[in-house]
């Protein structure tokens, strides 16, 4: 029977086993902390797949950079807090190109904040919380079935492009239960070579900047051109990744929503053109194209406006913005709020 019922949190532990997860490191935290759960049934159950319940979160990031880089195809989840904490690492791991996924089921923060409550506070933080110059690549889904499906695409991106994919969820997501298509959103299997274990073979692996383990930290010409050339290496790459829903109706405004909230403004208003970002960073080629068709851009989200600020610099005007914070989203008060801008 290829439908089953699961949770958002599940879901993506099955759709990253799928896609050939046999690491997974972690420390629990809410919403997140049945991912965990899951893999540790799932480790007492296969000898193939390890499991590790680190003391912290900076552990379990720099245990899942090691694993990788040794050969597995591992991931991680927290929340806000935990990813605060492994924002360090992070940026070891993209210096080094080491694939992983980090999924964050994000809650109400900064801080300890509301711990049961679901948020989308984490996008910018997401899109550059590491200190430098690096691209992120982050994928939000906005429903179960797209948690199975995209933690897939998450684990064969992060080995093609040979660096962390953060996945972003939330506590809403994380713990809705609905009925997933396993045959229909399983992705066809990628063959991405995944870091061989290292045997007679030699590599330098260091945070500074290095060519074939020369140091190169005062060569500012070389790292100019290390930086460029990842970029385009990934502009390559992302041209195959460019996830979203596109929902048109005979509306001269765009509501751009992601994640829960995608869910919550189709529900309310049916009527409305939408578009759902997937793949949230680096921002969709196709983004701006869509836009144009529009005289009027609303964006949604459960944040003061994060991923808006960063949607007008990319579009060059000024968007609407319905920001909802606090945990919890009235639809009448969110029904009420689209049709004021519609």
């Amino acid at each position: 029977m290829s439908k089953k019922v699961y949770s958002g949190n599940k879901a993506i532990l099955k759709g990253a086993l799928e896609a050939g997860l046999n690491f997974y490191s972690g420390y629990p935290i809410t919403p997140s902390s049945e991912i965990m759960e899951e893999a540790a049934v799932v480790a007492g159950e296969d000898k193939n797949f390890k499991f590790i319940q680190f003391e912290d979160e900076i552990a379990s990031i720099t245990g899942l950079i090691g694993a990788s880089l040794g050969g597995a195809r591992g991931m991680t989840a927290t929340s806000g807090p935990g990813l605060s904490l492994m924002s360090e690492a992070l940026g070891l791991a993209y210096m080094v190109r080491t694939p992983l996924v980090l999924v964050d089921v994000q809650r109400v923060g900064p801080s300890t904040g509301m711990p049961t409550l679901p948020a989308q506070g984490d996008i910018l933080q997401s899109y550059h919380g590491c200190h430098g110059d690096y691209s992120s690549i982050v994928l939000y889904p906005s429903s179960v079935a797209g948690c199975y499906q995209y933690i897939q695409e998450a684990i064969y991106l992060s080995l093609e492009a040979k660096q962390p994919v953060i996945f972003l969820s939330d506590a809403y997501l994380g713990h809705l239960r609905e009925t997933v298509d396993l045959e229909k959103n399983k992705v066809r299997s990628k063959e991405i070579e995944t870091r061989p274990a290292w045997g007679n073979k030699t590599r330098h692996v260091s945070g500074l900047l290095n060519l074939k383990g020369t140091p190169k930290t005062k060569d500012t010409q070389y790292y100019r051109q290390h930086h460029q050339k990842r970029k385009t290496e990934l502009q390559k790459i992302m041209a195959n990744y460019q996830f979203y829903e596109h929902q048109q109706q005979d509306t001269q405004t765009l509501v751009i929503a992601y994640g829960i909230m995608s869910q919550l403004v189709k529900k309310v208003c049916p009527q409305a053109s939408t578009l759902t970002p997937i793949t949230l960073f680096p921002i969709l080629q196709q983004l701006k194209e869509i836009c144009e068709d529009y005289q009027k851009i609303v964006v949604v989200e459960a944040n003061d406006g994060q991923y808006a600020q960063i949607l007008e610099s990319h579009l060059g005007h000024q968007v609407t913005k319905l920001n909802f914070l606090g945990g919890k989203v009235g639809l009448k008060e969110l029904q009420t709020s689209l049709e004021k801008e519609l």
